[in-house]
């Protein structure tokens, strides 16, 4: 099983997304059984923010993870760049929390930059830390710049994970920021790892050699798309299934390894960035 290592944790690579889920009533209670199906299949890790259906998937994500023993989860949550002040971050982390009905995070990221200074709450992030509300803190959708200013901070350099969009429809941070993150050690984490299940493009469920693959290795196109995207053992993907069947098989990509032709063959069909993109987000 490929792992990741998280701060002091090592984690599976694989975890769950929470993007979208809670917002529909009707599939409340098979999206509960998905995340306790990933859960039960190895995928400690979730991923969860306020901002998720303004708080609906972090109170679903409270129901499926009762059943299960606290200390054995990994659990992720975000704050909106708004409320990432002095005057207000602790205040969004306590309802979180609540919500969560947790007394800890493991990992508590800021989810996108804002208006805020990047400083102050860099320093709210440290205290909240210092008080045993979160266990580590990170950043999402951070750039080159971003993190080079974030580093230039007296604490800069305890940021644990950058989390940004990363799936072979979108391999742009390739070109300077993941190579950046990669020499200072910083963990990727991937969001959208399956294209948002192929609407970014609608070309990769069809794509010939994806389905080449996923025969090969007696696996779907999805977990080949999963399997490339952990494939650096630096990556924590968080594919969202709202399904249990699809929960499960998100786990199973864990144990897909790609001999080198195959993955030279799918940088031929899915090539690297050859210049400096915007970064890309949803």
């Amino acid at each position: 099983m490929i792992t990741v290592q998280l701060g002091q944790t090592t984690v599976p690579a694989i975890g769950v997304g929470t993007w979208n889920i809670g917002e529909e009533p009707a599939k409340h209670g098979e999206e509960v059984k998905a995340i306790q199906t990933a859960i039960d299949a190895g995928a400690t890790v979730i991923d969860t923010a306020e901002m998720y259906g303004q708080g609906r998937s972090e109170k679903l994500t409270s129901e499926a993870i009762k059943p299960f023993d606290r200390s054995k989860l990994y659990l992720i949550d975000k704050v909106l760049p708004q409320n990432a002040s002095h005057q207000r971050l602790e205040k969004s982390l306590d309802r979180s929390l609540k919500l969560m009905q947790t007394d800890y995070f493991d990992l508590y990221l800021l989810h996108w930059r804002g208006g805020i200074p990047l400083a102050e709450t860099v320093d709210e992030l440290v205290k909240m830390q210092t008080k045993g509300k979160i266990r580590h803190w990170g950043v999402s959708n951070f750039d080159v710049a971003d993190l080079e200013e974030l580093w230039a901070l007296p604490h800069g350099r305890e940021c644990v994970a950058n989390e940004d969009l990363y799936n072979l429809d979108r391999r742009g941070i390739e070109y300077d920021l993941l190579p950046l993150m990669r020499d200072n050690d910083l963990p990727l984490i991937a969001y959208s790892p399956l294209s948002q299940g192929d609407r970014l493009s609608g070309n990769l469920a069809v794509n010939p050699l994806l389905k080449e693959l996923a025969a090969n290795h007696q696996a779907t196109v999805y977990q080949i798309m999963l399997a490339w995207v952990i494939r650096d053992q630096h990556t924590l993907a968080i594919p969202k299934a709202a399904s249990p069947v699809h929960a499960r098989e998100n786990v199973e990509a864990l144990n897909i390894t790609f001999s080198h032709d195959e993955l030279a063959a799918l940088t031929k069909a899915f090539p690297k960035p050859t210049h400096k993109e915007p970064l890309s987000v949803i």
